[in-house]
Order: structure tokens, then sequence, then C-alpha cells
């Protein structure tokens, strides 16, 4: 049955919409290959250059991933991370992973983080406003982390601490020791006790995108977390940047 208004649609979409069926259905499982550009192009009666360009609005929605030297394949539908309440809890801090990694090794997955830099310099305006310190000055160290899982990018994190604090201490080093940086914090008297989490979507910036290898179109999910110890003092904002096609957020929360 034609979809109304279907002849009107560039032969591309046409393309595209017939193979986006046959996956949606089942006719194309996951880790199928997509027959070649000239078999799609004889099949629907038009031009190779008109089938690449059906199998690259596939791609773009990540239907579709190709594999060089090999073809494009149907993707294989991805789990989600997913970060919440929970995420600081003594309970996994017993386990001795970071959250993370203590994600990634559920999903069966291997962790890995890489630090391209620690660095002083001036806050962001958002940050200072909610670590309390000068806006016109080197006041905070700003600790950037990218993280992977199967080598996949999944995530960017930003963590800004107060540089009279960090100053001295592990905190400036890429590996912070046991229990990481809240390991650290926790000797300079900041127990956390209490997170707050803004959550927000938008399109990634072209530097984001490149570290988290996305896909034009995909968004990214950002959470600026404010850590706040037992004196109800902030010591720490993280600006997580997660790549929203493969991760997921999940609150529990009381009602107060």
């Amino acid at each position: 049955m034609t979809t109304p208004g279907a002849s009107q649609q560039p032969a591309s979409r046409r393309i595209a919409e017939a193979l986006r069926s046959a996956i949606e259905s089942g006719e194309l499982a996951p880790g199928d290959k997509l027959p070649s550009e000239r078999t799609l192009a004889e099949i629907h009666g038009a031009a190779r250059n008109t089938a690449r360009e059906a199998v690259r609005i596939l791609a773009e929605q990540g239907l579709v991933t190709a594999r060089h030297g090999r073809g494009v394949f149907v993707r294989e539908p991805q789990r989600l991370f997913r970060f919440g309440s929970d995420r600081y809890s003594l309970k996994n801090r017993e386990t001795g992973l970071t959250p993370f990694r203590l994600e990634a090794k559920r999903q069966g997955k291997v962790a890995r983080i890489e630090v391209p830099s620690i660095v002083r310099e001036v806050p962001p305006r958002d940050v200072a406003e909610r670590l309390n310190v000068p806006t016109n000055e080197p006041s905070v160290v700003h600790r950037e982390n990218h993280y992977f899982a199967d080598d996949e990018p999944v995530q960017i994190v930003s963590t800004y601490l107060r540089w009279d604090e960090a100053q001295g201490t592990l905190l400036l080093q890429a590996k912070t020791g046991k229990d990481g940086i809240y390991g650290r914090l926790e000797e300079l008297g900041h127990v956390m006790t209490r997170v707050r989490d803004e959550i927000s979507a938008r399109m990634p910036t072209p530097e984001e995108a490149a570290v988290l290898d996305l896909l034009p179109g995909v968004p990214v999910l950002e959470v600026l977390h404010t850590s706040l110890d037992q004196e109800g003092v902030p010591f720490e904002v993280s600006r997580y940047v997660h790549r929203a096609d493969q991760t997921g957020l999940l609150y529990e929360l009381p009602v107060e």
C-alpha cells in the first residue's frame, strides 16, 4: 500500500523508508548486511548516488553503520548506561569501583577513562555561582575526563574544584588514589551528604561531537551536578555530557 504523499518524496527517502520498514519489521535483523548500493539502485530503479543518499539517511538516524571494506550493517541495539540517585551511595563505594566502572561491569563492558587535561582556570559563570568562587580570576581547577566502554566513547565529564583546596594535593593528578576525588575531598573535610543535579538536553558542540563520535542529529544529555557536604557547603561541580543514544537517567527519590 502506498503511503499518502509518498510519490512526492525524493527517491532517496522512499528507498530509506523501505529499508527502515524492513529493519523495524525484523526482515533486516541487527547485524544483517544491507544490499550494496548497486543492488539497491537496481531494486528501486534508481541511480547509485540515490541509493547512497538513502543509506546516508539511515546512518544519520542511527539505524545502520558502515564498516570499512565490509559494507553497511543494521546496528545492534545498545543497552543504555543508567546513572541516577544511587551513583554516590556508600553501598556502591564498597565495591571499590567508580559509578561508571560499576555500570560498565554490570553490562559486561570494559571501562576506560582518559584524563586529557587538569588545569587551573577562570570558571564558567554557572560553575562559579554554584561553588561560590570569583568569576574574574583562576579560582578553580578543571579536570576533564573522557569515558569509554569497550573503546566506544560514552561521556565527557568536566569536574571543577576550588583551587585553594586542590593545590598541592592528589586532586591535581590523573590518579587520585583510593575512592577517587571524593576520597581526597573527604580528607579535606567534605563528606557528601546531598547532591543537586540539573538536567537538560541539547545539541552537542562540534568539540563534543568529535570526542563522542556522534552521528549527525544525535543530541546530548547534560547533567550539571553539585555536591554538598555535611555543612551544606557546595564543594564540587561536575558537568556530565552524555551521548543521548546510549544513556538514560534513573532517579528514585523520597516524597517529602
